[in-house]
């Protein structure tokens, strides 16, 4: 099969994606394959092949947000039949029987595996993952679409859930790509007034298209204060900057694998008045489940920019460079 892989980690210029022909992958106990019909193009992709997420493994195949069609089965292998469409994501296992997994908190699993990351993702045209760890996908929902769903949805959404928005609250919204565009949908449409603030012009036209009251470089503020706010730019600068937009009472979810080092908080400015500052951490198949629904239900749809697999490489680079607005999404070809 046809795969990109994360060879040496560096700087995009230097080539860290690279194409290559390898063996068919050949499910194991519990385990289906599927041909990849699309491939969501994620930050921590970005981040794995710069080398700011250390590589679990030489030459990974990155990718955590496919869609595909199963076409094999492992032993053992029954929630799916061949030709049955399913999502996969980043959260590929869990231990099951550790404090977290028993309390409904498996993201926190100090023996989990991530997709793209600890075993081979999506930049392929096949793949393999436990089928417990799969998603069946709304019908409604075509293959370019759903891509980006599978993890800059569902962590989104979980971002959401942490910085506690409270019904018909003021939520900022720090940085405007995959994941953000995804989560102003479902805020706006539970009657959120949503505040972006991201450098990005083409970002903030977007933003005012899908219904957001404002939409400002992060350094201008929001128009109003935030009774919640979610920072998913990787950029440890902006931390102060969004606890000073918060009203008292208000709280910072964290969104990023990765972020630039923070500066140092005044207390009285930026976190008294019980303000909280949260990170959000991967997500559990409940929150993949139950944003699937939400999405379906509410009629979320993404900002897709579709390329073919055999142009991954300029895509990654495209993301870096912020070149992209909403998603991008490799396409089989």
């Amino acid at each position: 099969m046809r795969a990109w892989v994360v060879d040496r980690p560096g700087p995009i210029v230097e080539g860290p994606l690279v194409a290559v022909e390898r063996p068919d992958p050949e499910p194991g106990p519990g385990e289906v394959r599927i041909r990849v019909r699309a491939c969501g193009v994620c930050r921590t992709d970005l981040h794995l092949a710069l080398g700011e997420l250390p590589p679990r493994r030489p030459g990974t195949v990155p990718g955590h947000e496919i869609v595909g069609v199963v076409d094999a089965l492992g032993p053992g292998a029954g929630r799916f039949a061949r030709g049955d469409r399913i999502g996969v994501a980043w959260l590929r296992g869990t231990c099951g029987h550790c404090r977290f997994c028993r309390t409904g908190r498996e993201n926190l699993c100090p023996d989990a595996a991530f997709t793209g990351w600890d075993a081979d993702g999506g930049y392929a045209e096949l793949a393999v993952v436990p089928e417990a760890y799969a998603y069946r996908l709304p019908a409604a929902l075509h293959d370019v679409a759903a891509a980006p769903l599978l993890c800059a949805g569902i962590v989104g959404y979980r971002a959401l859930r942490r910085a506690e928005l409270p019904p018909g609250g003021r939520l900022g919204i720090y940085g405007f790509g995959a994941s953000a565009h995804l989560v102003a949908q479902v805020a706006i449409a539970q009657g959120a007034s949503v505040h972006v603030l991201t450098r990005s012009a083409a970002a903030r036209k977007l933003a005012m298209e899908l219904g957001a009251a404002s939409a400002r470089p992060a350094q201008d503020g929001p128009p109003e204060p935030l009774d919640s706010a979610i920072l998913f730019a990787p950029a440890g600068g902006l931390v102060p900057v969004a606890l000073r937009a918060l009203d008292a009472g208000g709280t910072l979810a964290v969104a990023g694998i990765y972020l630039t080092d923070v500066p140092k908080l005044n207390y009285a400015e930026e976190l008294f008045r019980e303000k909280q500052l949260r990170s959000v951490t991967a997500n559990t198949r409940a929150d993949g489940e139950e944003f699937l629904r939400v999405a379906a239900a509410l009629g979320v749809r993404p900002t897709v920019d579709p390329r073919p697999l055999a142009e991954a490489d300029r895509a990654l680079a495209d993301l870096d460079a912020g070149r992209i607005t909403g998603a991008a999404v490799l396409v089989a070809d």
